[in-house]
């Protein structure tokens, strides 16, 4: 199967310029500035991308694709991802989390959904565990799940600073970073440790300490939601200025912004003006998660649903209303979460790559084609390729 695509300005995400991509089955075969067909050859399918914008898959890092929540009991579990959900907002590479629920949303549960997204056509893997210390495993072991499951690629979400976590210790937190970083060695994975950090002014003050009082360094960490106040955006800037990795949310509701969640678009902004790498920085969408919002004894007032089309739309506003450049709003659901997470083949246009392509109007940056290994899922701007059930 060969897709030629014709004229397409190239943001890799470094920019390129005009050029021809010719996409070899689920690889991109060639890059240069003009390809022509060639008569009496097999059949080539031409895409006029004149007027558009090629960028590299988006990868969501951080989706509930099993559904998650229940803060509010047993109604409140929020459904599974569908593919279009993922398709539609440019997303060809998700990972899988556990959340606060770590008893009815299962390990075996979350390799099944895994493996459903990736024959329906998508990338997918997943982190094991969830809120929950210990971190309860496929195996019975971190070790073991990295090193003999091919679809786990790290731990998590461990929940810190949050009344819902375990309220992990010092030496907790460690061990668990320890087991991550050496089944992450002997399996060629990352192996990092994702963790869900709360409201609490407790911070980043935990993974801090195990930083300071162990051999772990710093990069195995790979918090999240840093941008839900504005005390713990301020932290996750001086962490990333010690060099660890800083990830925000997109999913938001007006209630959380107008209480002073920092807006992704506005964070990624002040972050590079703090002088943050943005190689530092990734976005991810939270999807499918529930979005609880608790009063201050901790009980549940409210609960929507997170979605995984706010990633591109904060990095677009990133772009358009914060002056942020292309190349840059487009790494941190690109090139950034696959270098952190060691998915060699993703989060760049480059020759010999996964065919994972976003094709965006140069106008308005909208999602008009999506390829996910060299299969055109969407076409201007509609799903052409749909889930089972949908």
């Amino acid at each position: 199967m060969l897709t030629l695509i014709k004229n397409a300005e190239v943001y890799a995400p470094q920019h390129l310029g005009k050029k021809d991509l010719l996409l070899v089955h689920n690889k991109i075969g060639y890059i240069k500035d003009y390809i022509d067909i060639p008569t009496d050859f097999v059949d080539v399918e031409v895409v006029d991308a004149e007027g558009k914008i090629a960028v590299p898959g988006f990868i969501d890092s951080h989706v509930h694709i099993i559904g998650g929540g229940g803060e509010g009991s047993y109604k409140t579990r929020t459904p599974e991802i569908q593919l279009t959900d993922a398709t539609l907002s440019g997303i060809t590479t998700l990972v899988g989390v556990i959340g606060t629920d770590g008893t009815t949303r299962t390990m075996t549960n979350l390799v099944a959904k895994a493996r459903a997204l990736e024959e329906e056509g998508l990338t997918c893997y997943i982190h094991t565990g969830s809120y929950q210390v210990p971190v309860r495993t496929l195996t019975g072991k971190i070790e073991d799940d990295l090193i003999l499951i091919d679809k786990i690629i790290g731990v998590g979400e461990i929940a810190i600073a949050d009344h819902r976590s375990s309220q992990p210790t010092v030496e907790e937190m460690a061990k668990i970073a320890s087991a991550a970083r050496v089944g992450g060695m002997l399996s060629g994975k990352a192996g990092i440790v994702n963790v869900h950090v709360g409201d609490s002014y407790d911070h980043l003050k935990l993974l801090e300490e195990v930083v300071e009082t162990t051999d772990i360094p710093i990069k195995q960490f790979y918090p999240t939601h840093i941008n839900r106040n504005p005390h713990l955006f301020q932290e996750g800037i001086r962490y990333a200025k010690k060099g660890g990795f800083v990830d925000f949310t997109t999913s938001s509701i007006p209630k959380f912004l107008e209480e002073g969640e920092v807006k992704c678009s506005k964070g990624l902004k002040i972050m590079l003006d703090e002088g943050v790498s943005i190689s530092q920085i990734t976005f991810t969408s939270d999807g499918q998660a529930s979005l609880p919002d608790f009063n201050a004894e901790g009980e549940l007032i409210g609960l929507q649903l997170g979605k995984v089309a706010t990633l591109y739309q904060e990095v677009r506003d990133a772009i358009v209303h914060e002056g942020v450049s292309i190349e840059d709003a487009i790494s941190v659901i690109t090139k950034n979460p696959a270098s952190i997470l060691k998915l060699q083949q993703k989060g760049t246009i480059a020759e010999g790559k996964d065919a994972d392509l976003v094709l965006l109007d140069q106008a308005t940056l909208s999602v008009q084609t999506v390829f996910a290994l060299g299969t055109k899922m969407v076409e201007n701007g509609a799903a052409i390729v749909k889930g089972t059930f949908e």
